[in-house]
Formats: C-alpha cells, sequence, structure tokens
C-alpha cells in the first residue's frame, strides 16, 4: 500500500462495465517525509509522477488515501477488472515514525 493526497478527478467517456460504480481520482503519491501532519493541512507535491486510482468508497479532493497496485489491486472483485490502482482506505489521521535496522 502506498499513500496519497487526491489532487482532482478525471472523466472518461468511454469505460469498460465492469468499472461502473466508481470514480477516476489524480493522485499525488506522499514521501515519508510528508505523511505527518498531511491530514491537517495540504502537503506540497511530491517528486513522484501522479497516476490515475479507482475509487469506489467515495474519496473527494483534498483527501489522504491508501491505495494498491497492480494484481491486488485487481484481488478484492469477483470479476476481472482493468485497473492498475485501487483506493482502499481514507486516512483521518497518520502518525508515522521511522524506525532504523541497525
Amino acid at each position: 500500500m502506498r499513500i496519497g493526497q487526491v489532487i482532482g478527478k478525471t472523466v472518461l467517456s468511454v469505460q469498460d462495465p465492469a468499472c461502473e460504480g466508481g470514480r477516476w481520482l489524480m493522485v499525488n503519491p506522499l514521501d515519508a517525509s510528508q505523511l505527518n501532519g498531511c491530514c491537517e493541512k495540504t502537503p506540497s507535491l511530491s517528486a513522484q509522477p501522479s497516476l490515475i486510482v479507482y475509487d469506489n468508497i467515495g474519496a473527494g479532493e483534498g483527501d489522504i488515501i491508501g491505495f494498491s497496485e497492480g494484481g491486488e489491486a485487481t484481488a478484492p472483485f469477483p470479476h476481472p477488472i482493468p485497473i492498475d490502482a485501487l483506493c482502499i482506505a481514507i486516512f483521518d489521521q497518520i502518525h508515522y515514525t521511522a524506525f532504523s535496522t541497525n
């Protein structure tokens, strides 16, 4: 799972019927240094490229979300679905502490 901020949404004029009922969000992935306080204030855009995430849980612009990518993104569906990333959580708070492996 990665964490990112919803910075917009996109609309498709044609989409696969398997995707009905969801929305397509534009998400800016966050770096570890941006996690603390990201739910209280808008984080700056990270150097990572934005991506499109399928959402069927109701995230909106400005929300901090957790998203899964690749095969894990399609796992919750009982039928094949053509997505690369899926919104799996909307965060109210994040408290991040880095740990060392020494």
